[in-house]
């Protein structure tokens, strides 16, 4: 008697089909929004950041590097780096953050 229940739900007895599938969509929506739509949030901001930049700005780099904005080009720029004022050519995308005088100042 149990296996013909068992076959009962295979062929069509039970829950309906989109039920089945439903914690799936549930799964991807919630990834989605903790993981997916944050990181497109942080890229975008990352990007306005990099159009903005300008000779003068102050930023470190991702390998650590703080130095000054001297020169801008398409893909690169130069920065000038203390202590003894080295010139050093960077990608733009290298670039992790702008320093604002509030932190140098600390």
């Amino acid at each position: 008697m149990y296996i013909y229940g068992l076959i009962a739900l295979q062929l069509g007895g039970g829950t309906p089909g989109w039920l089945g599938i439903a914690p799936l969509i549930v799964v991807v929506a919630v990834l989605y929004l903790l993981m997916i739509l944050p990181q497109q949030r942080r890229q975008k901001k990352w990007q306005e950041m990099l159009g903005q930049l300008k000779t003068g700005d102050k930023v470190v780099t991702s390998g650590g590097l703080r130095g000054t904005v001297v020169a801008l080009k398409d893909d690169s720029l130069h920065l000038r780096v203390p202590p003894d004022n080295l010139r050093i050519e960077v990608t733009r995308a290298s670039i992790v953050s702008v320093i604002t005088p509030e932190e140098s100042a600390k």
